[in-house]
């Protein structure tokens, strides 16, 4: 077997590479409550003005401003209520002078009225009130189309689909959304030394961590994702393996087979697909041997066996790469600055990346390593919700730091903060 040349690429050029592939999903649609997390296909254009009238935004009375001129502490102006209505429901009666109309939150305005007394702004009495406070025209009052108007864009192409989403389809009447398809993920770990989950440990031998992980992160995606029988070490069955899931998938994974050693097959697996390789090597740690390969519209990504590197290396490269084939904007990791709490004296003369655990305290991002840190580690990725990316050529970090931090996880491990 003939040792491939390989010259290590930036952390943001290799990203760059497979965002930049012109692979990209079908349009379909799903029904509303399905399309969470997807990608909009389409721009959602405002079919009328919301709001469609001008409505009250609390629970009070709908009264005519200029009745209200010179009201103070010492002068209460008094208003006879002469209605009562309620949230879907529109008054007949015509607001004159000195009177008012107790409205409900969301109510239509009615006529002759340009404010809204809060119920806490009055003191009641029968079928009465007064108040203490001059009201200026649409005061306390949400105006139609004040939101959006009729053929404004409310919901871009290419935006994932989140609650906030969701509430602005229903409210446009979508029981069926145009989005982009979701890739689907074959995943393939390779080595002789691998055993299955439930299998008893054997000397020389480690159970298959990579595989569930892989799988556990693209269903975190609400990917559908297919693991495949282990690969041993064998040229033509992990020939045939790949074939087989490329057959059936978007994107196939495979873990292991990607250092340079006589059992390491990826280099000819790619060649007898006839794959085009566009990195097999990036300046990082962990994580360098990192391969990215396209065939036939699809992705191969080979990822190390190394758990740590192997999370890296879906975190930094598969997620952009299935964000990208659903059409999505917003595709690349988010990045935020945090305040080191631990010295991390290791030199890096490549970009390193390191599990870690970000917390915010109410006044600034802080974050420490989470554990042991070598590209083997596995107990480590469980307690982290972060990356720490600590760039190339720096000598290390000392507690105090301010450092670029690659977000894993929403949640915190504490609440800090308060409000």
């Amino acid at each position: 077997m003939t040792v491939e040349k390989r010259n290590p690429i930036s952390v943001s050029s290799a990203i760059e590479r497979v965002v930049n592939q012109n692979i990209v999903m079908t349009q379909t649609t799903v029904a509303l409550h399905e399309s969470i997390n997807h990608i909009l296909a389409e721009d959602i254009v405002a079919t009328y003005d919301i709001p469609r009238f001008n409505k009250s935004p609390y629970d009070g009375f709908a009264i005519r401003s200029q009745d209200t001129v010179g009201a103070n502490g010492d002068h209460r102006i008094k208003f006879n209520v002469i209605d009562h209505i309620g949230a879907g429901s529109v008054s007949e009666k015509t607001v004159g002078e000195f009177e008012a109309v107790r409205i409900m939150t969301g109510a239509s305005i009615p006529e002759g009225a340009d404010a809204v007394v809060m119920l806490e702004q009055t003191v009641e009495s029968n079928q009465s009130f007064t108040l203490r406070k001059p009201f200026e025209a649409n005061e306390n009052i949400s105006l139609k189309g004040e939101e959006t108007r009729e053929g404004d864009i409310v919901l871009q192409k290419g935006q994932q689909i989140n609650p906030g989403a969701i509430a602005v389809l229903a409210t446009y009447g979508y029981g069926e959304v145009p989005v982009f398809k979701k890739p689907t993920i074959a995943v393939i770990a390779t080595g002789s030394e691998l055993l299955d989950v439930t299998d008893n440990l054997q000397a020389g031998k480690i159970r298959n961590s990579n595989g569930p992980m892989i799988v556990a992160l693209a269903q975190k995606l609400d990917l559908k994702v297919e693991s495949y029988k282990i690969q041993q070490d064998d040229l033509k069955s992990s020939i045939q393996a790949v074939k087989e899931a490329m057959s059936y998938h978007d994107i196939v994974i495979t873990t292991g087979g990607v250092s340079v050693g006589d059992f390491d097959y990826l280099p000819e697996i790619y060649a007898a697909i006839e794959a085009e390789v566009l990195f097999n090597k990036i300046a990082m740690r962990p994580g360098s041997v990192t391969t990215v390969a396209v065939a036939d519209g699809k992705y191969l990504f080979g990822l190390s066996g190394n758990p740590s590197a192997c999370f890296t290396g879906f975190e930094l490269y598969v997620k952009p790469a299935v964000q990208h084939m659903m059409g999505a904007k917003a595709i690349y990791p988010q990045v935020v600055r945090a305040t080191l709490m631990e010295d991390f004296k290791k030199p890096n003369p490549f970009t390193r990346f390191i599990r870690a655990r970000a917390t915010f305290n109410g006044k600034e991002m802080t974050v420490v390593p989470s554990g042991f840190n070598k590209s083997g580690a596995v107990v480590a990725i469980a307690h982290s919700n972060a990356m720490i990316m600590l760039p190339g050529g720096t000598r290390g970090y000392k507690k105090g730091y301010t450092v670029n931090v690659l977000l894993t996880e929403s949640q915190s491990y504490e609440m800090e903060w308060q409000l």
